[in-house]
């Protein structure tokens, strides 16, 4: 940022804020926030300290300088009232803002607002980039699929697991799985341990280990994939089928039963939003994607001032 930018007058906004009542909770704990903070300011801040500013009074807004889906927009707000400001927030996460939307306005002394700067701002460009792919995957699929549901795996940066989630609700997707312990997906590398252990063999162990979870296997033909839903697997996960084979496979599906009776078909595998409507089209009933994860920062313009 400028030096003019950082001191021009933080503009006054007509929007009116959320009320605190009205805001939703943070989606981190008072804990992981603080050590956010620590990550970035463990021993104090020395320029500040050093100028001698820190107990002036001063205005702190965020400004939405893309087009963006706002993600983490009440964590952000914690973070710098962690610090000792007041914080009025003019956008909840999940709203699609326009270029020049103001985000939020914070008033303290410098020194919070300095420490809290750049934290909360890195926080709101990086996962608003992740809700901002997840809902563009989302409105290109259900343009011509419209029941269709988005999933976004497990493949966010270790230890963001509750930034990625929140990230990918605002965006209007869902979760794929949100770890090992909680759902059951057989993979090829599963099976490489097993041998020649038939399918339904499998399925046995399986439902007798976890019987309230459904079962889903990964496949990468449409022979491998009529197998396992012959013997009995809840989802087939169509891995790096190309959408003619996604097709090829729903149609096979459809004489083996009614839609309520056959297996999801999940397609996964290179899926962004670029081609998802041609998996949608194809009949899909889910699509599995890590895209957002790789999405580019929203840009948030700071502009900081004394009061």
């Amino acid at each position: 940022m400028s030096r003019q930018a950082l001191l021009s007058p933080a503009p006054l906004h007509p929007i009116k804020p959320l009320r605190p009542a009205d805001r939703a909770p943070a989606v981190a704990s008072r804990a992981e926030l603080e050590q956010l903070l620590a990550d970035d300011v463990p021993y104090g801040d020395l320029t500040t300290d050093a100028l001698g500013i820190g107990a002036a009074a001063g205005t702190m807004a965020f400004t939405a300088r893309d087009t963006m889906v706002l993600a983490l927009a009440e964590d952000a707000a914690a973070i710098i009232e962690l610090t000792g400001c007041r914080v009025e927030l003019h956008a909840a996460s999940g709203a699609a803002l326009e270029q020049g939307t103001p985000i939020l306005t914070a008033r303290g002394p410098a020194s919070a607002l300095m420490r809290s700067w750049k934290v909360a701002q890195t926080l709101i460009e990086i996962w608003s980039g992740v809700a901002t792919d997840a809902r563009a995957i989302v409105d290109a699929a259900t343009a011509v699929a419209p029941h269709i549901a988005v999933a976004c795996t497990r493949k966010n940066v270790p230890g963001t697991k509750r930034f990625a989630v929140a990230a990918v609700k605002a965006g209007g997707a869902v979760m794929h799985r949100l770890g090992l312990s909680e759902t059951v997906l057989v993979f090829p590398e599963h099976r490489a341990f097993l041998g020649e252990d038939l399918l339904p063999d499998m399925i046995e162990r399986l439902r007798r280990a976890a019987p309230e979870k459904r079962l889903v296997i990964e496949v990468t033909t449409i022979e491998a994939a009529i197998v396992a839903a012959a013997a009995g697997f809840d989802v087939i996960q169509a891995e790096k089928f190309a959408p003619a084979e996604i097709a090829g496979l729903v149609a096979r599906m459809a004489r083996m039963g009614s839609v309520q009776s056959r297996p999801v078909v999940a397609a996964a595998g290179g899926i962004h939003a670029g081609n998802v409507a041609a998996y949608a089209l194809a009949g899909a009933d889910v699509v599995v994607t890590s895209s957002p994860y790789l999405a580019r920062p929203r840009d948030v313009q700071v502009r900081i001032a004394p009061i």
